[in-house]
């Protein structure tokens, strides 16, 4: 049974009140007495007047949704970005990067080198890799923000310059669901439960960390296995490692999928491995159309949300305060909710326009 440390982080949640405000004055509009133009009136942090029509107009931003364009994960956090842009007026441009933490850290000197008012990033790489280009960009006067990985040492260090975070507190998430996969699944110490995650990531990996100190604690017997390059990327190149998983291991009792793209590839998991829906307890992370789907058909039994839609969003929002107001960094925790076969249908149609 693989041996793990304990790694969460308490931290307080950033309040967003002053941010919803500026987004109703930003929105406000003219035709009532003793309103005003959005803009009109307001100054930048540098002083000069703010231009006249969305608050963030004239913002250049680059911003990483994270891996593959179309992928069910990403989308949804691109979308909030979009409508983030859209509601606002920044001038954005998008980077993908296959979830690819090497490739984050060259995208990221290459978005530098643009010279942008502001990028948004995945922490995926960790501090020890991410800090140096970060601290690169902020000595130009770039602001950095990041999403749904944290970056703990570049936001303490960064948050008067606007460096916040937004997206799930992931050891605390992948704690929770290792919890509610044995409470829900029926599990007893001793069941063997395979674990498919990314421990081996810098910062990104204390999701997996959590799963796997929740199961350990509980006394399970853990197969751990690390997500490799190609499944990362595709998830169904990872069609044969479960299936010899499994035909290695008719023992065991349940399976939790640390990746959101994974996880809505679990249906075809299961029937390559010749699995139905009550052979195997399945959870795991993030709502996409195919996960709804495989949720309705009992192939996948629990879900945690994060809300990366609110990721996309408040991420150039973030940026935009900071770049129009001087605001320093927000925290932002969006994760926590669990979905299951009792409120599926509340959530799947927001789920099908991507926006959940």
């Amino acid at each position: 049974m693989r041996k793990t440390t304990h790694l969460s982080r308490r931290r307080g949640i950033g309040v967003v009140l002053t941010a919803l405000m500026l987004i109703v004055a930003a929105c406000t509009t003219e035709g009532e007495e003793g309103t005003t133009a959005p803009g009109e009136g307001t100054t930048t942090a540098g002083g000069e007047p703010a231009a006249e029509g969305q608050f963030c107009e004239g913002t250049k931003i680059v911003f990483f949704p994270g891996g593959t364009q179309g992928g069910g994960f990403e989308t949804v956090v691109y979308n909030g970005a979009r409508a983030a842009e859209a509601a606002f007026g920044p001038d954005v441009t998008y980077q993908w990067s296959d979830w690819d933490p090497a490739k984050m850290i060259i995208q990221f000197n290459e978005a530098v080198a643009t010279s942008p008012d502001g990028i948004a990033i995945m922490g995926h790489p960790g501090d020890d890799a991410f800090d140096p280009a970060i601290d690169d960009a902020v000595s130009q006067g770039i602001i950095v923000t990041v999403m749904n990985t944290e970056l703990a040492d570049a936001e303490a260090k960064y948050a008067a310059q606007g460096t916040g975070y937004v997206g799930a507190v992931l050891h605390d998430a992948g704690f929770a669901l290792g919890q509610e996969t044995i409470a829900r699944g029926g599990l007893q110490a001793g069941d063997r439960v395979f674990v498919w995650g990314l421990v081996s990531q810098a910062g990104r990996g204390e999701r997996t960390q959590g799963i796997l100190d929740a199961l350990e604690e509980a006394g399970m017997t853990v197969d751990y296995l690390e997500i490799d390059d190609a499944t990362n990327a595709d998830p169904a190149a990872g069609i044969p490692v479960f299936t010899g998983y499994v035909s290695a291991n008719t023992d065991v009792k349940a399976a939790i999928f640390d990746h959101g793209n994974v996880t809505s590839t679990v249906p075809a998991y299961m029937e390559a491995a010749n699995l139905g829906p009550d052979d195997l307890y399945a959870s795991g992370f993030d709502l996409s159309p195919a996960t709804i789907q495989g949720v309705k058909d009992g192939f996948v039994d629990l879900v945690i949300d994060q809300q990366q839609y609110l990721q996309g969003f408040l991420g150039i929002l973030q940026l935009c305060l900071t770049n129009q107001y001087a605001f320093s960094g927000l925290f932002v925790n969006t994760g926590g909710g669990f979905i299951d076969e009792s409120n599926i249908d509340v959530i799947a149609p927001l789920v099908e326009q991507q926006i959940r």
